[in-house]
């Protein structure tokens, strides 16, 4: 698979160097389109990659065009590339809030692959919700699918309203998280843990917890439920949740995240 990717960010070294990992593509079949010249020669030492200031000459013979730019630098992008790709040529966009009717029309290109990814993929354990275009062949879907699969885990939706749910439930949730993390370290440095103590217990709860709740196939609730003896410590602390609206703070927090998500794509 030959993959070339207008921008050479934190994500799309994550994906060209899952993709160099895993054998995926070999450093010949991956180019980088990039403005920054310490970044370009950056990318091009540490992975033995093509890249170049022009978006157009690293875009030609590709397979798949990986769009990984800020959403703000799109309307030059596709300025520059309009009428340059070929039909047989997909476009897999990662940018937020930028719908495919937006890459269909800017470019005149009708093969398009939308992604809402994490910033877990950046080590391999990321969640990438995509859809496409019609137009996009089954030979590109399977090629778009292995090329997320090497991010973590994937999964494909059949309408594009979906990806503006997973921006904020598997993209800003990962915000989320950390911020609950990062309570539960203030929260053990409170009682009187060692910072790097509460850190160690925190992260480690995290990752025991969701694996359990993996394996044992449960509903989050029943799960709850196991560890919360009647009259125990670990009620006593979810009554304190539950006092402060944890829950409803957490729903509030993934609406307003899709709410804001539709506004973006809205201005774009």
């Amino acid at each position: 698979m030959k993959v070339a990717f207008v921008g050479g960010g934190v994500m799309a070294e994550a994906i060209l160097s899952s993709l160099l990992s895993k054998k995926i593509a070999g450093p010949r079949d991956i180019t980088v389109g990039e403005p920054i010249e310490a970044r370009r020669s950056q990318l091009s030492q540490q992975y033995g990659i093509a890249t170049s200031q022009s978006n157009a000459q690293v875009c030609a013979g590709a397979d798949m065009v990986v769009f990984s730019i800020k959403p703000q630098s799109l309307g030059a992008v596709l300025k520059e590339l309009r009428g340059v790709l070929k039909p047989t040529q997909a476009v897999l966009s990662i940018m937020a809030g930028i719908t495919t009717g937006q890459i269909v029309q800017g470019l005149n290109h009708q093969a398009v692959v939308r992604v809402i990814p994490n910033t877990p993929a950046q080590v391999g354990a990321g969640m990438s919700v995509w859809t496409a275009t019609p137009e996009i062949t089954s030979q590109q879907r399977e090629a778009a699918k292995q090329l997320l699969a090497a991010l973590g885990e994937e999964v494909y939706v059949p309408e594009e309203k979906y990806i503006d749910m997973a921006t904020a439930l598997s993209s800003s949730g990962v915000a989320f998280v950390l911020a609950f993390a990062e309570a539960m370290m203030d929260g053990g440095v409170h009682v009187g843990m060692s910072r790097d103590m509460a850190q160690s217990l925190t992260y480690q709860t995290i990752a025991g917890t969701i694996e359990l709740a993996r394996k044992m196939q449960k509903h989050p609730a029943e799960l709850r439920n196991m560890v919360s003896s009647p009259g125990g410590t670990t009620v006593e602390g979810l009554l304190a949740l539950e006092e402060g609206a944890f829950r409803a703070d957490v729903v509030n927090a993934i609406i307003a995240a899709f709410e804001k998500s539709k506004a973006l794509a809205e201005k774009a």
